[in-house]
C-alpha cells in the first residue's frame, strides 16, 4: 500500500524538532529565573520579607502599625503616670 495522499507531514518531521527546541529553551529560561538559594530568593536577613508576611493576604485581625505604636506608647505613659500618682498619694497620706 502507498502512503495517504492527504498531504500531512510524517511524524517526527521538522515541525516537531522546532517544537522540542522551543520547549527546551523555555524550560532553560524558566530554570535560569529560579533563585539558587533562599538568600537569592529574598529570604533570610531582609526586612522587606518580614513585612511581606503581614500583608492583606494574612488571616486574622489586621491593624495598622501606627495604631499599634500609639496604643503601646499610650499604655507605657499610663503606667508611668500611675506610678507617679501612687508616689504622690503615698507622700500626701504619710505612709
Amino acid at each position: 500500500m502507498s502512503a495517504p495522499s492527504s498531504g500531512a507531514a510524517p511524524p517526527g518531521g521538522p515541525r516537531s524538532a522546532v517544537r522540542r527546541r522551543a520547549t527546551q529553551e523555555r524550560q532553560q529560561a524558566l530554570a535560569n529565573q529560579r533563585p539558587n538559594s533562599t538568600r537569592a530568593a529574598g529570604a533570610g536577613g531582609s526586612s522587606s520579607t518580614m513585612l511581606k508576611l503581614y500583608t492583606d493576604e494574612a488571616a486574622g485581625l489586621i491593624v495598622d502599625p501606627v495604631v499599634v505604636m500609639v496604643l503601646s506608647v499610650g499604655f507605657i505613659l499610663s503606667v508611668v503616670a500611675l506610678h507617679i500618682i501612687a508616689k504622690i498619694t503615698n507622700k500626701i497620706m504619710g505612709n
